[in-house]
């Protein structure tokens, strides 16, 4: 006979299946089919293993959630609503429609209870990295004998798809070798994608690939069996020196007589007579719909309660370890509030125009370098590319299975993973993370950057070598489109800096930057450091563009620049002085933060008056018509590079003091 108690739990499930059906008809739009199937996992963690507590989401020690298969986002609202989170029935009706906390992938911010925002396939499993990271972080930085501040894990329910995309190769690789057993990863594996059953492009042994990769791997024959989820669940948490993956076999669309096991169950709505039909398989009236059973919902907010004693039990444990520890309570208060420790601007270096040329790169590593000690949270690294992007803390040890307490991170040739792991670290309070590549390669970031701006969080993504100036490799390594395809993305702030003082306050910008990703550009060559005591001062960077050098009477053109090409317009802005024509030398190392002004400032950098603008970035000319005027010209990259020395480069496509006085003395000519 079937306990009352099992009775309760099966008809919890059911209850989960008939409502995501029900939403995704209601609007006509959505993935019924995985929801369905998944059901039963969900119910494992929701209701016996994770941690969390509905009245406050964002309970520090709670275990985290990752839905990486997003389009199965009904689960994760259901469950979100039988557990008393800040989500009413009225919200599940309302799946997908505008204004909606329920959109149609999971989003972080919108509705409490979302850790990230996932969608793109991938993503969210590469997500958990950065979450399960941080989690040992922290853990190795606070956590004492007798105070164990953070043991949280990160879940995540992954699908077919996410384990084809090759984010997920990455991230599983890289999760593998860090021994994070932290992570507990359940594969829903139901053999369905758009085109088909997955066997058509799909026949590897996951098992053995994710074994080979150093995971502790489990299978679960029957998706619907919740006794075998459960004891998976309890293995993958007593296994702390490895990842896991527990691979479930489910049936996308399981108790739909005509569509489970089928597409049709995938991305779109069953259809009103099939909705009838999965509610009388599973005992539901089929003419009714959004039910919700009075003894479901109280089992399940039950559960939901039980995250308020066990967040209470971890602020008295807090409260003691305040008692104990107050130097380190008192650092992760202050990490956790956003703000930055006082007086650490005083470590910001300030450079001095008669020190020999640097390369902006270079003066990120000594800005860096100069502040490490007095900002503890500050994380990061690069993929594989420290020595030439400059981004190791020097005395600081790495991130490593046996020491989680270093902040160097090693992320290996993994751009992709790198990205999404920056996200889960970011949405971890209590660090501010840095990754770190040459600007070519933020192509095979972009998804994670793009979800970041989304999200308004706090990723740090550092590119150097940002030019045809990288020279001899070429143009496969020679970025000149990534400029303007970064700034073309909503609420990113890009930053390219002209030289190492601007460099320090780009670096400024950036740590008190809260709403939103930063990218910062340097240069691979030596730049001359501009003198702050002639021309302006670089704490102007924070407004985006500035007034580097203004002219000896009313300017009859300005000249713009960001990054290694403002020394050409301001050695430019002499030769022209020297012909008698003034001009106007303007820094622009961000549009972004220069959008951010007033007009008054904009009229005062840019007078409406003075039409003949000359813009130069060696880089695409997209954008930069929005700035220079029709009366105005870019000097700027139409084709891609060559593979020679900078120098020869830049003399070849343009950018040299001598074209930008005769694009300019051509300007005035017209």
């Amino acid at each position: 006979m079937i306990s009352t108690s099992q009775q309760i739990e099966q008809l919890g499930i059911n209850t989960v299946r008939i409502l995501s059906i029900d939403a995704v008809q209601k609007a006509n739009s959505g993935h019924p089919g995985m929801p369905m199937g998944a059901a039963p996992i969900g119910h494992v963690l929701w209701a016996h293993y994770m941690q969390y507590n509905p009245k406050n989401p964002d309970w520090p020690n709670r275990d985290r959630f990752i839905l990486s298969a997003g389009h199965g986002c009904m689960l994760q609202y259901s469950f979100l609503y039988l557990t008393g989170y800040d989500c009413t029935l009225d919200d599940i009706k309302n799946f997908r429609q505008l204004n909606s906390k329920t959109a149609g992938h999971p989003e972080h911010g919108l509705m409490p209870g979302i850790d990230i925002t996932t969608g793109p396939l991938g993503q969210g499993f590469a997500n958990g990295i950065g979450f399960a990271i941080a989690q040992k972080h922290l853990a190795a930085r606070f956590n004492k004998p007798g105070f164990d501040l953070f043991n949280y894990n990160i879940y995540a329910i992954c699908s077919d798809g996410d384990m084809m995309e090759g984010v997920t190769s990455e991230a599983a690789s890289l999760a593998g070798h860090l021994q994070l057993g932290n992570l507990i990863y359940l594969y829903d594996d139901n053999h369905i994608s758009i085109e088909g059953s997955t066997g058509i492009t799909f026949t590897e042994d996951v098992v053995k690939r994710f074994e080979a990769y150093h995971w502790h791997v489990q299978i679960v024959e029957d998706g619907n069996n919740i006794d075998a989820i459960a004891a998976a669940v309890k293995n993958a948490k007593a296994e702390t020196k490895r990842p896991s993956l527990i691979k479930v076999r489910t049936h996308l669309g399981y108790g739909s007589p005509n569509k489970v096991d089928t597409p049709g169950a995938h991305g779109s709505p069953l259809g009103v007579e099939e909705v009838k039909l999965v509610k009388s398989f599973f005992g539901f009236d089929p003419q009714q719909s959004f039910i919700v059973p009075d003894e479901v919902l109280k089992y399940y907010r039950g559960i939901g309660e039980k995250g308020s004693v066990l967040e209470s039990e971890w602020n008295q444990l807090f409260t003691n370890y305040k008692v104990t520890f107050p130097e380190l309570a008192a650092e992760y208060e202050l990490a956790v509030s956003g703000k930055l420790p006082q007086g650490w601007k005083d470590n910001l270096p300030i450079f001095e125009a008669s020190d020999k040329k640097m390369a902006t790169r270079q003066a990120s590593g000594k800005v860096l370098n100069a502040i490490a000690a007095s900002l503890p949270n500050l994380i990061g690294g690069s993929a594989d590319l420290a020595p030439s992007t400059d981004t190791n803390l020097n005395g600081y040890d790495s991130f490593t299975p046996s020491n989680y307490g270093g902040r160097n991170f090693h992320f290996g040739i993994r751009e992709h993973a790198m990205g999404a792991a920056l996200n889960g670290m970011a949405l971890t309070k209590g660090v501010i993370p840095y990754g770190a590549t040459f600007l070519i390669f933020s192509e095979y970031m972009r998804p994670s950057i793009r979800l970041a701006a989304i999200m308004k969080i706090r990723s740090i993504f550092v590119y150097t070598h940002d030019s045809i100036g990288l020279g001899e490799d070429g143009t496969t390594h020679q970025a000149v489109e990534q400029l303007i395809s970064l700034r073309s993305i909503p609420n990113i702030t890009l930053i390219r800096p002209a030289d190492a003082n601007e460099t320090t306050q780009a670096w400024r910008v950036a740590l008190e930057h809260t709403s939103g990703p930063v990218v910062l550009v340097f240069t691979r060559q030596g730049l001359p450091i501009i003198d702050q005591l002639k021309f302006g001062k670089a704490t102007d960077l924070e407004k985006g563009a500035y007034i580097l050098s203004d002219s000896f009477m009313d300017p009859q053109l300005i000249l713009i620049a960001t990054g290694s090409e403002v020394d050409l317009i301001l050695k430019a802005q002499q030769i022209l002085k020297e012909e008698g024509i003034a001009s106007r030398v303007v820094s622009m190392p961000s549009w972004e933060l220069f959008e951010k002004q007033d007009d008054k400032y904009k009229e005062k950098i840019f007078p409406e008056a003075i039409k003949k603008r000359l813009a130069v970035e060696a880089a695409s000319p997209l954008g930069w018509h929005k700035y220079v005027t029709d009366e105005g010209a870019i000097i700027a990259m139409t084709t891609f590079g060559e593979s020679a020395p900078a120098e020869d480069l830049y003399r070849l496509f343009g950018f040299t003091v001598e074209n930008v006085v005769a694009k300019a003395m051509a300007l005035l000519a017209k």
